[in-house]
């Protein structure tokens, strides 16, 4: 009988199917369907710096609301219905004591003492782990890549002294050098990297000639970069290896757990095919694995990795383009 268990962030998992960050994921009545749906754990959404600064600019506006109010006032107590992030963190503990699967917070923050000040508070909602979202977007002229990097593994640092639960990074892959920046965050303590974000990214619509807004949903394919470094990081670092980005299919994970991930996160296949993809991905990794006739996950996790090849050495490398180009031929035929 096949074993699906694997182990992410040192939580054990009964499989390696995760529901990632996403507006499904604040919704209690989604996140149970997809428990029965047999989804290993939930990465509840995001908790935004946004949000969170939005929220403080209207308590200071209803704290100062009536400071020009004469003394025949009928109150000196405004009318405040504040909360700050206390919502976020009640219904996510809702979550965490509604569900029987591992619950992982998600931030997704911009200034060092909010990072440290929200994993703190996350992590005492009783969540099995945080999921930090980093990335950089490039605005600064004058700021250097290294300083980037140090500002973060700073702040990852900090995370790590103040809490007491799981920490897994996910990451952006438009670092100058993303496996040496990785490796750095892995020497501070890093249980896991998640492999990769999805940003929204500005679009024009050139007849009204402004900017316009669309849902950034991966497509079918769009894994290929994550299992080139899942199976450039598999046995180089300490830290597990989570992909997250364009994974649809049973076949995409089994790919991916060859290259080295131990687990995926799903997303925008759950939006186009319903959550009753979860049932079908797994139906399709017991079938792959009954064929092969693997009994469990680490069997064949990293068997294609990087450090595993005997041949073909350099597949993870750019000398593959190089083949590509050698053997054109083959892929247009006689179209050229």
């Amino acid at each position: 009988m096949n074993n699906l268990k694997t182990k992410y962030m040192g939580i054990e998992l009964d499989n390696p199917i995760i529901l990632g960050a996403c507006s499904m994921t604040k919704n209690l009545d989604i996140l149970k369907k997809a428990e029965e749906h047999g989804v290993a754990a939930v990465v509840y959404k995001s908790l935004f710096e946004e949000q969170i600064q939005l929220e403080r600019l209207r308590l200071d506006e209803k704290l100062t609301e009536f400071n020009d109010i004469n003394a025949e006032m009928l109150t000196i107590h405004p009318n405040i219905k504040y909360a700050g992030c206390d919502e976020h963190l009640l219904n996510i503990r809702k979550a965490k004591e509604s569900l029987s699967i591992p619950v992982i917070a998600s931030l997704n923050v911009i200034n060092e003492d909010t990072w440290i000040e929200y994993a703190k508070l996350l992590s005492e909602t009783g969540v099995d782990g945080i999921e930090l979202n980093f990335y950089h977007s490039p605005f600064d002229f004058n700021k250097e890549a290294k300083d980037i990097e140090e500002e973060q593994i700073n702040i990852v640092k900090k995370i790590k002294q103040n809490t007491s639960i799981p920490v897994s990074i996910k990451l952006s892959p438009d670092y100058s050098n993303i496996l040496n920046f990785i490796k750095n965050m892995d020497l501070v303590g890093v249980d896991a990297f998640v492999l990769f974000n999805s940003f929204f990214q500005p679009d024009i619509d050139i007849m009204k000639e402004k900017h316009v807004k669309a849902f950034n949903f991966s497509k079918k394919g769009d894994y290929k970069k994550t299992l080139r470094y899942s199976g450039l990081l598999f046995e180089n670092i300490h830290a597990d290896i989570c992909s997250s980005y364009g994974v649809f299919t049973g076949v995409d994970v089994i790919k991916l757990i060859l290259s080295g991930s131990s687990c995926v996160q799903v997303v925008s296949t759950v939006y186009k095919n319903s959550l009753t993809q979860i049932d079908t991905i797994k139906k399709e990794l017991k079938a792959w694995m009954d064929i092969k006739n693997y009994h469990s996950i680490d069997e064949f996790r990293g068997k294609l990795s990087n450090n595993k090849l005997t041949s073909d050495s350099l597949v993870y490398k750019r000398t593959q383009y190089v083949d590509l180009l050698m053997n054109s031929e083959n892929i247009f035929g006689d179209s050229q």
